[in-house]
């Protein structure tokens, strides 16, 4: 079983749901725009695989806690995390295809690497692009005040 943050270890059986939800989606929230400083750069993917595996545990949130908050509201939270979800998933793709070719190119013959190589410059390409656009719903995602949106609706 995973560990339970720390933040949210304060939660009691008889706290009503409502509460709960709000903070649990406050932690939630928080999880996702910690690693934001870090997640654009392509040499240590960490931070970005941190911030995807953050927005699935908010949407996974939502889904449960939907009853707790207007309607309205929180589909266009979650439209907007969704929209970063994909785009930080597009640019994990690459991370990890590239990892396992990097893996791969250090156990096969010098005459196979040319192949792999040429495979990893295109990836990289890729990684390049998926990182542009993953910069792009950063800065949306900052324009929109998704973060604070979604600290309003832990409140």
């Amino acid at each position: 079983m995973g560990r339970v943050a720390a933040p949210l270890a304060g939660l009691a059986p008889e706290q009503p749901f409502a509460d709960a939800a709000r903070r649990i989606i406050g932690v939630r929230a928080q999880e996702v725009f910690a690693q934001v400083d870090g997640v654009l750069d392509v040499r240590d993917p960490e931070c970005l695989h941190n911030m995807r595996v953050a927005t699935r545990r908010l949407r996974a949130a939502f889904e449960v806690f939907a009853v707790c908050f207007p309607r309205g509201e929180l589909r266009a939270v979650t439209s907007d995390v969704k929209t970063l979800a994909r785009a930080l998933g597009a640019r994990r793709d690459c991370d990890v295809q590239i990892e396992l070719l990097v893996a791969l190119r250090a156990t096969v013959p010098a005459s196979e690497r040319k192949a792999i190589d040429k495979l990893l410059d295109g990836l990289s390409r890729e990684q390049l692009k998926a990182n542009r656009r993953l910069a792009k719903s950063l800065a949306r995602a900052e324009r929109n005040d998704l973060s604070g949106r979604l600290q309003q609706l832990s409140r």
